[in-house]
């Protein structure tokens, strides 16, 4: 997916800020009161940082590699990435760390453009299931690598905060690529460099 980025007209902010104002009245209270007055702008404002992976191109991050890397031919993995993101069916917080990990064919890249993958594919509206593919497909498809392997652990605030209301939960999701779904071997390296 292309990036689409595009500015904002003042006419579009002004019928998403009257958006929120009618949630403001919709849930109850009065967008005119003191502390919600300036609600509408603000929440429009975060909105466009939640969600600034839709004005993203992922791919674009990895098409800088490096060949030069001294014969290295063994698992590269980054763990720990922090993410939120927001689930698409109630646009509650996901909050969560994914590790990402690929067995080079004969290029690298660098490790700050794997967190910017994972960065750009969660700031949108999303389930993790598909996260999870989504970073995982990217990278398989622009390195073109001999494994690659995504987990993805997070909390889901639809979980947690309503419904079944079941704080402490961590859902986690993961995909196999490569040398790491057909070999048991090193799908079992990769997993235990993650730390499972």
């Amino acid at each position: 997916m292309a990036a689409t980025h595009r500015e904002r007209t003042e006419e579009e902010r002004e019928r998403a800020k009257e958006a929120v104002r009618e949630l403001i009245r919709w849930v109850g209270d009065d967008p005119e009161r003191e502390g919600l007055l300036d609600t509408p702008r603000r929440v429009v404002d975060a909105y466009l940082e939640y969600f600034q992976g839709y004005e993203q191109c992922p791919e674009e991050y990895l098409t800088r590699t490096f060949e030069q890397v001294g014969g290295y031919d063994e698992i590269v993995l980054l763990r720990d990435i922090p993410f939120h993101s927001h689930c698409e069916h109630h646009m509650a917080p996901i909050i969560g760390k994914a590790h990402v990990g690929y067995l080079p064919t004969d290029r690298v890249v660098g490790i700050s453009k794997l967190a910017r993958v994972v960065q750009a594919y969660a700031k949108r509206l999303q389930v993790q299931e598909r996260l999870t593919a989504e970073i995982a497909d990217c990278i398989q498809k622009v390195l073109e690598p001999q494994g690659v392997a995504v987990v993805v652990e997070a909390t889901h605030a639809c979980m947690t905060c309503r419904g079944v209301e079941t704080p402490g939960v961590t859902m986690t999701t993961s995909r196999m690529m490569g040398v790491f779904r057909e070999d048991d071997k090193a799908r079992s390296e990769v997993i235990k460099l993650i730390g499972f």
